[in-house]
Parts: C-alpha cells; sequence; structure tokens
C-alpha cells in the first residue's frame, strides 16, 4: 500500500480525515432544516426564461393574447355581424310600353340588443383574463421543467465526481497491490481482488458519465444551454394565487359567462334595413325615389336553443369539474412536497453522521492494514463503506435541493 498511502503519516491522514468532515458539516448547515440557504434565483429565473422563449407554450400564449385582445375590442361592436349590401333591378320585357323600371339598394346591419352586447362584453373580458392566466400557468410549467432538468444534472454531477474518484483510489490501490505481491508482502489473489475492483470502478465511472451526458443534453434541449442553477433553494411560504388554480378558476368563470350569453341570444340577433328605391316609367323625365326602413326579428325556437343551453351547462360541469380536480391535485403535491422535504432533511443529517464514522472507520482499518495486522479484503470492505456512505450523503444534498424546489413549485412560485 506504499502507492496509496506513500509518504502519508498518521497526522496526514487525521488532516485529510478533518478536512472530509469538515465538508460533510458544511454541507450539514448548508442544507439543514429551516437554514435559508441563498439560492441562486438569478441563474434560475435565466433558465426559466431561456426555457420559455424557446418552448411551444410560449407561441400559443401569444396567440391567445392576441385573440383575446381582437376579441375584446370586437365585443365592443353593437353590430352582430358584418352588414350586408344587397342590390336589384327590374326591367320591362316585351312590347310592355307602360312598364316601369325600378332600382333597389338595401343595407342591413344585425343589432345586438343591449343585454347581449353587455353579455358579450363580459365574456371578452373573461377571455383576456383566462388568456393571461394561462400565459402565466404555462409559464409555471415550463419552471417546473427547468427545476426538475437543473437538479437532475446536478445530482448526475455528483455521481459521476464521485465514481471518478473511486476509480482513481482503486486503479492506485491495485498498482500498489501489485508492488508488494511482487515483494512477496501479498498473495496474487490480492492483486486479483484489487484488480477486479479497478476494473469495476471504470466501467462504474464510465455509465456515470454517460448519465451525465443524458443530463446535459436534456438541459442544453431546454434551455439551450443557459448557466446552471446549484443552489438550493430556500422554502417560499405558499404564492397568493397559484398559476393553476387561477387559470381553472377563469375557465370555469368564462364557461359561466357563455352560458350567460347563450340565455341571452335565445334568437338570432334582429336586423335593421336601410332601403333606397328609385322607379322611372317611360316619356316621364322624372323619377320617382323612396327611402325605406325595415327591421327583421327572428323567433328563437327550442329545436334551435335546447341543444345550445345543453352544450353550455355541460361546458360549465366540466369547467367546475376541472377547477375542483386542479384544487385537490395542488393540495396532495403540496402535502407530498413538504413530507418529503422534511424527510430528504432528517435523512440528509444521518448520512453526514454516517459517513464520518465510516469514513473515520476507513481511515482506521488502513492503518491496520499497513502495519501488517489487516488484510486487504477487510480495507476494500472497509472503504468502499466509506464511499458508498459519502455518495449517499452527496446524492441526498442533491435529492433535497430537488425536493425543495419541487416544494416552491407545488406552492406555485415562478422564479
Amino acid at each position: 500500500m506504499r502507492g496509496w498511502f506513500a509518504g502519508r503519516s498518521e497526522v496526514g491522514v487525521c488532516r485529510e480525515m478533518a478536512l472530509v468532515a469538515g465538508l460533510l458539516v458544511g454541507l450539514s448547515l448548508a442544507v439543514r432544516p429551516g437554514a435559508a440557504a441563498p439560492a441562486d434565483s438569478g441563474l434560475l429565473a435565466g433558465a426559466v426564461e431561456a426555457a420559455w422563449r424557446r418552448s411551444v407554450d410560449a407561441a400559443s400564449a401569444r396567440g391567445r393574447d392576441v385573440l383575446a385582445a381582437a376579441q375584446a375590442d370586437a365585443s365592443r361592436s353593437w353590430w352582430a355581424a358584418p352588414p350586408a349590401l344587397e342590390a336589384s333591378r327590374r326591367v320591362p320585357r316585351g312590347n310592355d310600353a307602360g312598364a316601369r323600371t325600378e332600382s333597389e339598394v338595401a343595407l342591413s346591419w344585425p343589432v345586438l340588443m343591449p343585454g347581449q352586447r353587455v353579455a358579450r362584453m363580459g365574456a371578452a373580458d373573461i377571455d383576456g383574463r383566462l388568456a393571461r392566466a394561462s400565459h402565466i400557468a404555462a409559464r409555471w410549467k415550463v419552471a417546473g421543467e427547468v427545476r426538475e432538468a437543473a437538479w437532475a444534472v446536478v445530482a448526475r454531477e455528483g455521481e459521476r465526481s464521485l465514481a471518478k474518484r473511486d476509480a482513481e483510489v482503486l486503479r492506485e490501490l491495485a498498482l500498489d497491490v501489485d508492488r508488494r505481491v511482487a515483494a512477496g508482502e501479498l498473495a496474487r489473489a490480492d492483486a486479483l481482488a484489487a484488480r477486479a475492483e479497478s476494473l469495476a470502478a471504470d466501467t462504474i465511472a464510465a455509465e456515470a458519465s454517460q448519465r451525465l451526458d443524458a443530463a446535459l443534453a436534456n438541459w442544453a434541449s431546454l434551455t439551450g444551454g443557459a448557466a446552471l442553477p446549484r443552489e438550493v433553494e430556500p422554502v417560499l411560504e405558499p404564492a397568493s394565487v397559484h398559476p393553476e388554480v387561477e387559470r381553472a378558476r377563469l375557465a370555469a368563470e368564462r364557461a359561466r359567462h357563455q352560458g350567460e350569453l347563450v340565455r341571452l341570444s335565445r334568437s338570432e340577433p334582429p336586423e335593421l334595413t336601410v332601403r333606397y328605391r328609385r322607379e322611372t316609367a317611360p316619356g316621364n323625365p322624372l323619377a320617382d325615389n323612396s327611402v325605406g326602413l325595415g327591421v327583421r326579428i327572428p323567433l328563437g325556437t327550442d329545436d334551435r336553443n335546447r341543444p345550445r343551453e345543453a352544450e353550455a351547462l355541460a361546458a360549465l360541469a366540466s369547467a367546475l369539474a376541472e377547477q375542483a380536480q386542479v384544487e385537490r391535485h395542488i393540495a396532495r403535491e403540496i402535502e407530498i412536497s413538504r413530507q418529503a422535504v422534511a424527510l430528504t432533511e432528517r435523512a440528509l443529517a444521518v448520512d453526514i453522521d454516517r459517513a464520518a464514522l465510516l469514513s473515520e472507520r476507513a481511515s482506521l482499518v488502513e492503518k491496520s492494514f499497513r502495519a501488517g495486522q489487516g488484510s486487504l479484503p477487510e480495507l476494500l470492505r472497509a472503504s468502499l463503506a466509506s464511499r458508498q456512505a459519502q455518495a449517499a450523503s452527496e446524492a441526498r444534498h442533491a435529492a433535497l435541493g430537488l425536493a425543495r424546489a419541487r416544494l416552491n413549485q407545488a406552492y406555485g412560485h415562478t422564479p
């Protein structure tokens, strides 16, 4: 073991153990329950903005905003539909010398009743608010994807770092054991065991690098390669207005307004018509001109209205059911996320203590082996247990970051 621990006195080993313990203690202070670790909100907000600009939902949101603005403009008009122009001309035929020539032009406007216009304006206002709420909710969902992707990268980075470290340590151990076998201090079986452990560690390191590459590729696809936030988010208070709940509430309100509009539109809008008529007779240079006003009032029937009313009621029932489902889902997500944060914080504290204990034990076994009082298998087991405990501690740190991010997401916060 001279290659692995060459030149390392007991003081040096103790100093390294103290350094590891200090790092673990620092990690515990950074993520202990109730600690307000400074989240890199700038990087997270920038990543969310980058992902939002690349998302399909952003283009859809812009389209909904334009549509809502157009509907709001149209709802302020008194006309239910564009006006219609009608023109006709009747001329005599044959030998009817006394027949008159008639020309007529008519312009018709479908006119909204006052109650219908108010209802349309109210529905357009709800459409505008729903478009804005859908915009905010879509961005909130993108923030959740960014949080998940960011912590996946952090977790994979920790795995690869530990795997590479393990591979380097076991490679050095295998070389040192080979030297001691050549010197007759150890049996060839020990060299084979050390070499097998080294090869296994190399494979694990390669797999960890592959998982990290996949996580980084996903991050780049989502955000375009934005800077990666790595700080643990502090747990915030629940948002006063949850984006998804607000969207569902406004969708139900819109369905209610649409039902009111159907009730007030039991018949087609009346039409106001202005006519200009000109009549000329043979031999009479003067023409008879006349202007007329007309009103066309369609009559609503049950055959027309019953399906529309049933459709409006069904849409309202569906929107109310969706609102209730969204509220239940968000409440469940908040409760699950709270429990996950509390459990992960407790587990992290245990993992840190366990890593420190197993690290100290590995140091003692190493000293025993160096003094010729321990076996290589015992050293390998102690070293493996120590590395696994440290890996579990770092993985738990990433798990806590993800758990807190999910809780803030469930609370309705968008960076």
